[in-house]
């Protein structure tokens, strides 16, 4: 049996780990092919020197930073400290400055985190609910922030400026301009505003129609008939602003949809390359070690937990349908197409009820208004909007039972219910507003002297915003319904009711499909109405603030989460999708409107203009000639052919520029995989 001195006991194990093979494997690797040979790392004696003098046995201080035995925070501050002693000052004065600068930008932006509309609940709700739910309401926020800007713009550059100039505020005036060369039938136009003694009935029937007083106001396309706003010496040219500021309104939902859009579609890429890496990132390091609360803790358990359980049944059912045989695909596939055939049919009888519907109520809503027949007449104003409503909430309830038999997984199941029920929506927004463009724009003698039917509509724009007005309150109306009369009812019944049946039955499921699909059909109403009513984009903020705490209440007292977790990184991208579907789709109907259909003559800022897009050319007229060159050459095909070949260049260049991206990461994917089998390479 042999003995060791004590001092060479203790001094034994650094040794003997120091000249192992594998350490001084990674030391020549450091050192690279050529390069010097470096025992110690240069880093570890910059940070060595950066901490001043050692003590005894400093010289295994001197190995690089990542083998010390410290926290990140003191391997950050060592490796600036050794670093900064070799920058002149002038550097160092701007790296100070620039960290400096950076930590001011990070507290203002926590603190602004703080003023977040119902930051608060809905972290609330992503505790108790998951993600999934949570990804609705940061949804419905999302649309109360844009229809509130959308609302600024509107009120500042159209509302604001006719105020003022009609009643003269800030020694304001208006300009009034008759128009030309134009039958004297085409001007007349006569609101129906309430005149004498008025029921309150009357006034009821006008807030939920948009006639009568409402006609008449700011709400309303035919409010406007100005031609310019006189402030002292500046001349605001009326039409044009209108016009702009629909673009406006148009690009910065565009533009704000596809910033959002394309971050969430990063993250559902980084989901979906690795479902590994994502159960790792969320085992490992989903939790945040910053939260002290417990009420916060307990909720960012039940985050995690609602994530994981979400792996769980996606793999389960990829496990299933890889385990199909072929008997079972062509069953199910059979099954699909007779499914998606009862779908077709369900949507042509939907778009032909809405059809003749709108026809219906047109002729006979203008009888009722000329024999003052004012039950019949609100009923036959509102049959367009209830057969749409009826149509949007059977044609749903049809689809959810049908996707059942498909044999789906979750999330691709909300994916195309929302897909189905989405167009729909949409396509009965689309069907309406063909019926009515039919009666406007018609071949016939009543069209021939104004190019529209000026009998019916002497003023059609307004016609129109008071059909997307009837159509987003009724749809509010229907949302606050179901909550009151049918949710809350049965909510009781399974509470207080202990027959077999209502158990079985139970508390209804929040449905996250039919819910997005809510506010992204209200939301295409609000973007083709703005044109036509102004300050539509008030009535929708509100409505959607409402609906948030009804859909909360309803949420947390009278339905259940669904019994299928879903994920939010690819519910967030799809909601989003689908919402820019809605928008360019509501191009369709306004471009139409701007550019094809003459405009009215007797009322709103176009009347001199065979169309809303003609006040574009008409103000060119008024530019310098050299302008007037360059803008048309820009409009011209000569511009247009090379500028689309360019972005097709570009467009190409940064698809390919996305496709080495993707396998340089593959590549270091496969590189992780290696890492993992071999532990030596750690170190």
């Amino acid at each position: 049996e042999m003995f060791f001195p004590e001092e060479a006991h203790a001094a034994a194990p650094a040794d003997f780990l120091q000249e192992l093979p594998s350490y001084r494997s990674v030391l020549r690797r450091r050192a690279g092919p050529g390069g010097g040979h470096d025992p110690q790392g240069s880093l570890g004696a910059r940070a060595g020197e950066a901490r001043g003098p050692q003590p005894e046995g400093a010289e295994l201080d001197a190995r690089p930073l990542r083998e010390h035995a410290l926290s990140i925070a003191e391997k950050r501050r060592d490796y600036q400290q050794a670093n900064i002693k070799y920058l002149s000052g002038w550097n160092q004065w701007k790296r100070t400055s620039s960290k400096s600068w950076r930590k001011v930008l990070k507290d203002i932006k926590e603190s602004l985190s703080y003023l977040q509309l119902w930051r608060h609940d809905i972290h609330s709700i992503e505790g108790k609910f998951g993600t999934g739910i949570q990804s609705y309401f940061s949804f419905l926020r999302f649309l109360v922030l844009l229809n509130f800007l959308i609302f600024i713009l509107m009120f500042g550059f159209v509302t604001f400026p006719t105020v003022i100039s009609k009643y003269g505020i800030f020694n304001s005036s208006f300009a009034k301009i008759s128009p030309k060369n134009t039958d004297s039938l085409c001007t007349v136009y006569t609101p129906s505003g309430n005149k004498g003694l008025v029921y309150f009935y009357t006034y009821l029937k006008d807030l939920l129609t948009g006639t009568g007083f409402l006609e008449t106001t700011s709400l309303f396309y035919g409010y406007y008939a100005i031609d310019a706003a006189v402030l002292r010496d500046v001349r605001y040219n009326f039409p044009l602003a209108y016009l702009l500021t629909t673009f406006a309104y148009l690009a910065l939902s565009l533009v704000w949809i596809i910033k959002r859009s394309a971050s969430g579609f990063k993250r559902s890429l980084v989901h979906d390359e690795d479902q590994f890496q994502s159960y790792c990132n969320k085992v490992f390091a989903g939790w945040d070690f910053c939260i002290t609360d417990l009420n916060a803790a307990r909720l960012k358990h039940r985050s995690l937990q609602y994530e994981l359980q979400t792996d769980l049944e996606e793999e389960r059912i990829k496990r299933k349908i890889a385990d199909r045989t072929m008997k079972e695909k062509l069953r199910i596939y059979s099954l699909r197409i007779f499914l998606n055939i009862i779908v077709l049919a369900v949507l042509l009888g939907c778009f032909y009820s809405i059809y003749k519907a709108t026809a219906f109520s047109q002729e006979k809503s203008n009888v009722s208004i000329r024999c003052d027949l004012r039950t019949d007449s609100i009923k036959f104003q509102y049959l367009p909007s209830m057969v749409i409503t009826l149509a949007n909430f059977v044609a749903p309830q049809i689809f959810s039972i049908l996707i059942r038999f498909e044999d789906y997984s979750p999330a691709f199941e909300i994916k195309l219910t929302l897909l189905r029920c989405v167009f729909v929506r949409l396509a009965n927004i689309g069907v309406l507003l063909f019926s009515l463009w039919s009666q406007i724009h018609c071949d016939d003698d009543n069209c021939k002297a104004c190019g529209y039917n000026y009998e019916l509509y002497p003023c059609w724009e307004s016609a129109v915003g008071q059909e997307m007005y009837k159509l987003l309150i009724f749809d509010f109306m229907i949302i606050l319904a179901v909550t009151l009369f049918m949710d809350f009812p049965r909510m009781l019944l399974v509470t207080h009711c202990s027959w077999k049946l209502v158990q079985w039955c139970g508390l209804q499921e929040f449905g996250i499909s039919d819910n997005v699909l809510e506010i992204i059909y209200g939301q295409t109403i609000c973007w083709i109405g703005t044109f036509f009513s102004p300050l539509l984009p008030a009535i929708a903020t509100i409505k959607y603030f409402i609906i948030f705490y009804v859909k909360k209440i309803s949420l947390i007292h009278t339905r259940k989460p669904p019994g299928r977790p879903i994920r939010a990184s690819s519910s967030n991208f799809f909601f989003l999708v689908v919402l820019l579907i809605g928008l360019v789709l509501a191009f369709i109907p306004l471009g139409i409107s701007i550019a094809h259909i003459p405009s009215s003559k007797a009322c709103g800022p176009f009347r001199n203009f065979n169309t809303s897009w003609a006040v574009v050319p008409h103000t060119i007229l008024g530019f310098p000639t050299g302008l007037q060159m360059v803008l048309n050459g820009i409009a011209s095909e000569a511009f247009a052919v090379p500028f689309f070949m360019v972005v097709c260049l570009i467009m190409f260049y940064f698809i390919a520029l996305a496709g080495a991206h993707k396998r340089v990461v593959e590549q270091l994917r496969e590189q992780l995989v290696m890492v993992r089998f071999d532990p030596l390479s750690f170190l």
